[in-house]
């Protein structure tokens, strides 16, 4: 009786995860719409939970590189309340952490070598993480060079790697697989103004097993569509749905096209 009841709670606290593995081993692309808590209010909030259950979004991240607003809590619980989407924090620091989400991105920035963001801030917030009773997902993040400089690089004093060597990238996420991490997030960062490659996409979703999530400059359906195509399994959209939330449709459409059904 024990044991099973271990196992219907492991199963249970896993449901997040367990969900992107089912969807990446369907070949189901999904999509992720990014929410920064210092950019929204209780008004444009509401319209981008409804335009996201209408597209049909897969999961919503919700968290920022700076988060200097107390709206967090307010804003999962105002999603939670309007939908069943499953709500992510994908957090900037430790201080971004909300029992009401349903799981947490738990983030080691393996592209850098700031010993602080790789297991140093781990340390000190793996208390508070651990008794906050949310589902954790080790997370190996990769941060590319977009272009621009980005808040996440300023704040992790950290070089993000170049876009031009997909080898750097490849290594840096195999490692991260063998390091035991359960997702790969490569990330140009907010307002990218290049994008990462649908090269650099195919080479480290060619060379590892666990699911990639990529998000940062991507501004269209047909560049979320084409990371697809390369091998994302998780595409994540905020800067540019925040300055056009009618883009949410068009995204989400282009995304779930690529789902190819397992026989």
């Amino acid at each position: 009786m024990y044991i099973f009841a271990s196992n219907v709670f492991e199963k249970m606290k896993n449901e997040i995860y367990r969900s992107i593995l089912e969807r990446k081993a369907l070949q189901k692309k999904s999509f992720a719409v990014l929410i920064d808590p210092d950019k929204v209010n209780d008004e444009n909030i509401n319209q981008l939970i409804n335009l996201s259950a209408d597209a049909k979004v897969d999961y919503f991240f919700v968290g920022g590189s700076l988060v200097v607003s107390d709206y967090l809590n307010q804003c999962i619980s105002l999603i939670k309340s309007k939908t069943n989407i499953p709500v992510i924090l994908f957090p900037g620091s430790p201080s971004q952490i909300s029992k009401n989400a349903d799981a947490l991105l738990y983030l080691s920035l393996i592209s850098g070598r700031n010993p602080e963001l790789l297991i140093g801030q781990h340390v000190i917030s793996a208390p508070f993480v651990k008794q906050s009773g949310l589902e954790i997902i080790p997370t190996g993040y990769m941060v590319i060079d977009g272009g621009a400089p980005t808040t996440v690089s300023y704040i992790s004093n950290a070089n993000p790697l170049p876009l031009d060597k997909s080898e750097i990238a490849v290594c840096t996420a195999m490692a991260g697989e063998m390091l035991g991490m359960k997702l790969i997030y490569m990330d140009a960062g907010s307002g990218a103004i290049r994008p990462i490659s649908e090269k650099m996409i195919k080479s480290v979703s060619s060379n590892i097993d666990i699911p990639l999530i990529v998000g940062g400059g991507i501004t269209t359906p047909e560049k979320a569509y084409l990371n697809c195509k390369s091998g994302a399994d998780v595409i994540v959209v905020g800067n540019a749905i925040e300055k056009d939330a009618s883009l949410i449709k068009e995204i989400s459409s282009a995304i779930h096209s690529v789902n190819i059904p397992v026989n």
